[in-house]
């Protein structure tokens, strides 16, 4: 089974008020399990960087200046995430950006159906707790020290590990991140182990001896008002 784990950074929080997608991080997943395969593209906004953006993930203006606009890097983007589903952190938010984005390139876009919603996954398994990507490393032990501040790749790197303990099936042991935050090559590998030989013992028998027989016969003499006997003079 194939899942794409995706985050976007943005210039704000509404494309209808003129924001845009200024970052796209994408990691694959095949069987819950990183392939080390990743789709990554900082974007040029064609506009400014709101003071409030910048905070949150250090992109600035200068520095997207020179990157791909969105309609450059729309078909490989959709090249890779296919048609499988998308693990997304707050789905709504990256959903109607990228949709925007797509309509306006007279593209398809992607219906919310398809999104696999990690913050309700966190909120229906942990009621009443704090359910942002940080909170979920802390609470299930995930190296998140490499997040000064929010970067889309590595946020999907941490996501795919966060929904992997979500959904109850992450070894122990198993990091989808290196060090510095880079994704992993290593596949998970199969490991043999050799079953120690049992020595053949003949089967027990299990009839009752005579012995017995006998003496559960003198029990049951002792039995008051048995049921068994009851129901043999109905």
């Amino acid at each position: 089974m194939r899942e794409i784990v995706l985050d976007t950074e943005t210039t704000g929080l509404d494309p209808a008020a003129g924001n845009r997608i200024v970052e796209i991080g994408c990691v694959e997943l095949e069987n819950h399990l990183a392939t080390g395969r990743v789709f990554h593209k900082y974007i040029n906004p064609e506009r400014d960087m709101p003071e409030e953006a910048f905070k949150v993930h250090g992109l600035s203006e200068e520095f997207l200046s020179d990157k791909p606009v969105f309609a450059d890097v729309a078909r490989d983007f959709v090249d890779f995430i296919g048609d499988a589903p998308l693990v997304i952190h707050n789905a709504e938010f990256d959903m109607k950006f990228l949709n925007w984005e797509l309509k306006i390139l007279g593209m398809e876009q992607m219906p919310m159906e398809r999104s696999i919603d990690t913050v309700k996954m966190a909120r229906k398994k942990f009621p009443g707790s704090p359910a942002n990507l940080d909170a979920l490393c802390r609470r299930f032990g995930i190296d998140n020290s490499a997040r000064d501040k929010h970067g889309a790749l590595l946020d999907a790197e941490l996501l795919a590990e966060v929904y992997l303990e979500l959904i109850g099936g992450r070894e122990p042991g198993l990091s989808l991140l290196g060090k510095g935050g880079d994704s992993s090559r290593s596949q998970a590998q199969a490991v043999s182990v050799d079953a120690p030989e049992r020595p053949f013992r003949e089967p027990r028998p299990h009839a009752p001896s005579e012995e017995e027989l006998a003496a559960h016969t003198v029990f049951l003499g002792k039995v008051k008002n048995a049921i068994w006997l009851a129901e043999e003079k109905a």
